[in-house]
Parts: C-alpha cells; structure tokens; sequence
C-alpha cells in the first residue's frame, strides 16, 4: 500500500477511464484487476493499469513458467551471481575474469518487422550484458522459420538475417555462432533469439540493485519516443491477422548510438560514478525503475517530465511505456552526478536526472508536480507480488500417433539409392550450409575470433591477453522435443554441450529461451513441464547449471502452436589455444578416422525423429532419437580427454543427417575425400547406419603415427569405445560394410548438394515480401 501521508495518485484530465473493460484490453484478467484495486485499495490510474499490464504481462513476470523454472538446477562453484538475480548469467572462470551471457527471444516483432525486430534484439540482447560492466565479445543466434519455398518465409529470414548483420555488425561484436532451421511448424511465427557473451573483472562488475537512499537517479542514452509501446503485452499474446498492425509495437533500433552508450557505460563504470544501472528492455522506464527498486529494496521518485523526448505532447502513460532502444536507468551518488554527466555528454549522449531513491518499496511517479502512479515495486515484481500460476497439463494426443511409428513402415535404403539419400540430405534447408547467412555477418571483428561459423561444432573466442578461450553454442532440435519433450530437452543440452566439447572446450553453464505456444492450453504446458523436467536432469548430469535465460510464449499462428523449442546457449572454457581448439574439418589425406561411442553404440538401429524419415520419407514420426546421460557424459569425457592428449585433428559429432552426413561435412569443410569401411551387425537397417541420429557419438581423426595410443588414452573411462572407421584421402568419398559400397561420390557432386540450397531460394528474384 502506498504510504498514508502521500496524496493519492490521480489521472490526467485528458486520460482514459480505469475500468475492468479497459483492464482486460491492456492483458489482464478480471480476477487480477480484481487484485489490484483490492491491494491498492482504490481503482488504479490510468498509468497504474499499463504498468502492471506490462508488469503482469507473461512477458515480464514469467507468471505461468516461474514455478517450473525454480526447479532448474541453479547453483555451481563457478556462478557469481544467482540465476535471475542480476541482467545476466555470470560465471568466473578464473584469474579473476567473469564471463556475462544471456539469450532472449524477439519473436513477435520479428514477424511483423523482421528487420527491426531482429536488429533490436540484437541491440537490447547486448544492453543486458554492458549493464554489468562487461564487454560484449560475442553474438549468437538461434533462427526458426517456415518453409523456404514459401514467399513470406524467404521475406522474413532476409529481413532477420539483414537486421541481425546490420545492427551486429556497425556495433562492432562480431557474430560467430548460431543455428538456422526450416519447418512447417514455423510457419507465420518465426522464432530469432539472440545471445550475447561479454567479459567482465570480478571485482567490477556492475549491479542493478541501489544501495542508497537519496541516490539520484538518471535516464542516459537516447530519447524516448512512441515506438514499443505495449511491446511486452504484444509479446504476450498470439501472432494473429490483426498482428500487422501491431507494429508500432516494434522497437526502431540505432547501433550507432548503441555503440556509445557502451563505451559510455563501461567507462562511468570504470571510474566508480555508478551505483546501480539497469537497461531498458521490454516496458522500457517501467520495468527498470519497478525492478531496480524491488532488487535493492527500496522506493524511487520519478518525475516523467523531465524525460528527454523525441515526440510532441508524449504522455506519462506513453514515456512510462515506451520501449525506445539505447537507453539505461542509472543511480549514482549526488556528489558523483556531474562526472557522471560529463562522461556521457562526452560521448554525445542525454544524462538527464529524473528522480532520487527514496525510503520504502513505492515508485511514485510525477507529471508536472502531480502524482500519477504510486506502486509498490514489490507487488509488481516477478519474484514477490505478481502471480505465479500453475496451468492445467494434458499429454498431447498427437503423441498416440507419432509413438505408433515403426520402421517397418518405410523402405531401408539400398546400395543404389543411398548415395542420392546423402545428395538429398546435405541439400536439406536443415542440413545445407548456412554459408549465404553468417557471411552477411561480420564474424572477425574485434580479431578475437579463433574458430567461427562453418568449420566447427561450437565457435571459440579468444581472451586477449591470455592463452585462453570460450567455446560458444546455440542449439535445439524443435522436431525432437515435439517427438519427445522430456528427451528432446536433455538433447538439446547435451548436443550443445558435445559442440563445445568437439570445439575443444569444457562446458561450464547455460542459458536458455524457452520458446512454446499458449501456455492456457494443457497440451502446451504439459509439452512445457517436460521440457523443464529433461534441461533440468541433463544440466544436472553434465553439471552446467542454468544462469537465466528467457521464456517466449504464445509462439502460434492461425494453424497451430510452433515445435517446442527450449534453444540452449552453451558456454565451455578452453584452457590452451595452442592445443585445444578443435574444428570440424579433416586436416591431412592418410589421418586415422575413429567413431568414439557408448560401448555396443556404434550403430543402433534407429531412424526415429530424423531429418533422413522427415525428408526422404516426409514423415514426422517414432520417438526422439536414442539418448542415456550416463553413456553422454562419459563420451563427452573421453573426448575432452582425447583432445587434451593435443593429437586430435578434427572432431564433429553424429546429429542432423546421422553419420552419413557428418562425415560428408568434415570432408567438406577440410576439402578432403574419405574411405569408410564399417562393420555392422546384421539387424541393423542401412539407413539406421547411415542416416540415423542416435545420440552420444562424435567422429575424430588422428596422424597414423598417433593411432596407437588411442585406446591408451581413453582406457580408465568406463562405458565408451573408439572404434577404427576409415582414412583421410584424396577427393572421393565413400562408404562400405560387408564388401558392398553404400555410398560413392566425388566431393565436388556433395560440395553442390550441400552449398547451393540456401542461395539458390534466396536469389534476388525471389526475395519479394508477401
């Protein structure tokens, strides 16, 4: 309640009337209205209502995923902040160096405005990072999208991918990392998430919490206009017909200005002027006042009008509301203001001082000297007063059907017609190079990129100054968790993790975006629950416990919900550039090849949930592929042990295409042929063999000479066998068992299959907006 000897807050005269219509036109429900004129004890003004709109919104509060999230394992030696606790996750990994990063989704815009919505959540993804005085070294991404041969999906990914580059690359962090996959059930809703990695020192790392009463309070970066308002409640609700004319809900980002307010930041950081800073993201000055103030404990005092604007006649509800881009809430001592002043003007940018922390929990916001909202941060906050729901749970139907699958029901391959499977695999939009995405990027900047997008499992960053590195990763396989949410999930996990292992890197956290459709479906949240239950047992078995991350929901289109898709962000030490990074490409003709696997692993016999079943066969069907924790954290071990001996040449783990198609890949990357000879067991499918994506495996070579101590090296690690397959050599590739060749082509025949699918579709002809 707000304090008694403060007046009580009213509307403008110009302002909307408060009413339970109006409450449920901004999101809420009529029962939450019902909460909050009991708890204020009065009807709420008109700027009240749209702050706890966009504070209840599903978007800000997490209200029906926040139960199941604290489920999530959380603790680890290496974490310096809580999960949730500051902007982003925060890991030391050692010489008293931390490493800052998070992922977020920007789907809803991004449907609408492909290019400023990828480009603002890029630029919003950094802010999160700067905030805690680190330095964005790193960008990622995750995309999702429909069909390509569908005009509107060819439309919107040359949108995003221009939007990501452009926004990436005049920011100056370069982009190294990411994943792009095509589906059906994306279509109409594209997902793009972004990630960002930043380095910070332990013992400068900024805080969003205010410590002191009578700190002032400042607005710095750019003005604020009309642009984002009600971005959080837009992101709260279904893509729809009427979404196109939501587009005033999508931020207008400027990476110029972005660029100085990070150097800005860093540097009133740096010289000790800033108390406590918070981005402004989703709900813009709402949400940062609201959760700087639950955070440190305390109350603030706000007069809008003194908010630099760029638009006429902007109200409190609008300022309050707006989600302009480049713009922070920063607090600092009274005697530190005008340093803090100069540093920014320094860097052409507003430092205006609009308020003082105050004794309490209440934001009490002013217009011209009359109070117009006075809430309690605490009643608005995520982690203490706004609802938390557990929604009602339903096994989908669907799975009956998908289960019932059996391989029985489609054709194995033959010796004739495998080598064509493989041709049409690599030229799957799932599989095929994504070279006609990443070069759009700039991927060098910085020169602290060691191993970038292309020829390896997981990029790797260079520390500068330090012979030290980050392997970075985004995965998720959507059709998998669709097929199997709980399993589908811990994939997820452990595939990222296995690219940072093959990268030569040691996973050590993640964070996520947990991207699903309406969570007032029961099959939706069921499919949700799950897909917590399977990040949660393979976070803990692999021990990269969850820093934070973001949760998307009410991903759906007129046709339905998209595949559930929890991306991970993987983050994985290296200890020694000079030994440790791996790349996915075979180095030299006459290298032993190895399949690494669980013991009596090598090849199951299993086609479920592939891309081979999907494309060849068109169906969606069976279970996700074969996965135990136990046999993933051993061959995770083994590799990281095997790298570490410093004789691995390459290493590319068995995913998307099944082994066929990963070796295919190394032998693309490193422009070398292969010769395969495998020893199957007589019940095993070809296909299976071939195509199939059981888990748990990776594909290394090594110099002849190094052959022997192969097994030496891996003897002590139970569970896990490395089994001989084949030589590096010349340009032809190909495959055999039992005296039969499988597959047989040239590398160049591969090399067209696997290049030109995606600049075939996105020529300029056929780049037309739908």
């Amino acid at each position: 309640m707000s304090d008694s000897d403060s007046p009580t807050p009213t509307s403008l005269p110009n302002a909307p009337e408060t009413t339970p219509e109006q409450a449920i036109e901004h999101g809420l429900t009529e029962e939450e209205y019902t909460w909050i004129v009991d708890h204020l004890g009065r009807t709420p003004t008109f700027v009240e209502l749209g702050i706890y709109s966009v504070m209840w919104s599903e978007h800000c509060s997490y209200k029906n995923s926040l139960a199941l999230l604290k489920t999530l394992p959380n603790e680890g030696p290496a974490l310096l902040v809580a999960a949730g606790e500051e902007n982003a996750g925060l890991v030391g990994i050692g010489e008293g160096l931390g490493v800052a990063f998070k992922v977020e989704s920007h789907n809803h815009p991004s449907a609408v405005a492909p290019y400023q919505g990828a480009a603002t959540g890029v630029g919003g993804i950094h802010r999160d990072i700067f905030t805690m005085g680190a330095r964005p070294i790193a960008a990622l991404n995750s995309l999702r999208f429909g069909s390509l041969e569908s005009d509107r999906v060819r439309y919107l990914l040359d949108g995003v991918v221009r939007g990501i580059g452009d926004y990436g690359n005049s920011f100056g962090v370069p982009t190294v990392a990411g994943d792009v996959y095509f589906d059906d059930a994306y279509e109409g809703n594209p997902l793009v998430n972004a990630m960002s990695v930043g380095l910070v020192k332990e013992d400068a790392i900024a805080s969003a919490a205010p410590q002191h009463t009578g700190s002032v309070v400042y607005i710095v970066g750019a003005s604020t206009g009309r642009d984002g308002i009600h971005g959080a409640t837009f992101a709260s609700e279904e893509i729809s017909e009427e979404s196109e004319d939501k587009r005033p809900s999508v931020q207008v980002g400027d990476p110029f200005t972005e660029k100085l307010l990070l150097e800005a930041t860093l540097e009133a950081i740096d010289v000790g002027v800033v108390e406590a800073i918070q981005d402004m993201g989703a709900a813009g000055i709402t949400s940062s006042s609201f959760e700087m103030s639950a955070s440190g404990g305390c109350g603030m005092e706000l007069h809008l009008d003194r908010v630099p604007v760029r638009e006429s006649q902007m109200t409190p509800y609008e300022i309050m509301l707006s989600e302009s881009q480049e713009r922070m809430l920063v607090v600092c001592d009274p005697d530190d203001a005008d340093q803090l002043v100069d540093v920014y003007a320094r860097w052409d940018l507003h430092a205006e001082r609009i308020g003082t922390i105050t004794d309490g929990t209440n934001v009490q916001l002013y217009w011209n000297e009359t109070l117009v909202a006075d809430l309690d941060a605490r009643h608005l906050d995520s982690g203490s007063g706004a609802p938390v729901y557990e929604r009602e749970t339903k096994r989908p139907a669907y799975l009956e059907t998908t289960r019932a699958f059996h391989p029985d029901e489609v054709a194995d391959c033959t010796p004739d017609t495998a080598t064509d499977m493989l041709h049409t695999l690599l030229a799957a939009p799932n599989i095929a190079s994504k070279r006609w995405v990443f070069e759009q990027y700039d991927t060098m900047v910085r020169t602290n990129t060691v191993v970038g997008p292309g020829p390896s499992d997981a990029a790797v960053i260079r520390i500068k100054g330090t012979d030290r590195g980050l392997a970075l990763k985004t995965d998720c396989n959507g059709r998998y968790v669709y097929l199997n949410p709980r399993k589908g999930a811990e994939i997820a996990v452990c595939e990222s993790a296995r690219n940072v292992v093959c990268a030569g890197g040691k996973p050590v956290a993640i964070t996520n975006c947990l991207n699903f459709g309406n969570p007032y479906k029961p099959e939706v949240y069921w499919t949700f629950a799950e897909a917590i239950k399977g990040m949660g047992n393979a976070c803990t078995a692999l021990g990269t416990p969850v820093t934070g991350g973001n949760v998307s929901f009410y991903n759906e289109h007129p046709d339905g919900a998209v595949y559930p898709t929890p991306t991970i962000g993987m983050v994985g030490r290296v200890d020694d550039l000079h030994t440790q990074p791996t790349t996915a490409a075979v180095q030299t003709p006459g290298d032993r090849l190895f399949l690494l696997h669980p013991d009596g692993q090598a090849y199951p016999n299993d086609i479920d949930g592939s891309e081979y079943l999907a494309t060849v066969h068109e169906q969606i069907a069976g279970d996700a592929p074969r996965l135990v924790l136990d046999e993933e954290v051993a061959v995770q071990q083994a590799m990281r042990t095997l790298i570490n001996t410093g004789t691995v040449q390459h290493a590319h783990d068995v995913s998307d295409g099944g082994l066929a198609a990963c070796l295919a890949e190394s032998a693309l990357h490193g422009n070398c042929g292969m010769d395969i000879t495998l020893s199957i067991p007589e019940d095993v499918r070809a296909d299976a063999v071939l195509f199939g994506e059981a888990q748990s495996r990776i594909v290394f070579s090594v110099a002849e000479d190094h052959e022997p101590a192969i097994q030496e090296a891996i003897q002590d690690i139970e569970g896990v066998s490395a089994t001989p397959i084949g030589t590096v050599c010349g340009n032809e590739f190909r495959i055999t068992w039992a005296g039969i060749t499988w597959v047989e082509a040239p590398l160049h025949t591969l090399r067209a299959a696997h290049e030109n699918t995606l600049p075939n579709a996105m020529n300029a002809e056929q780049r037309t907006a739908a």
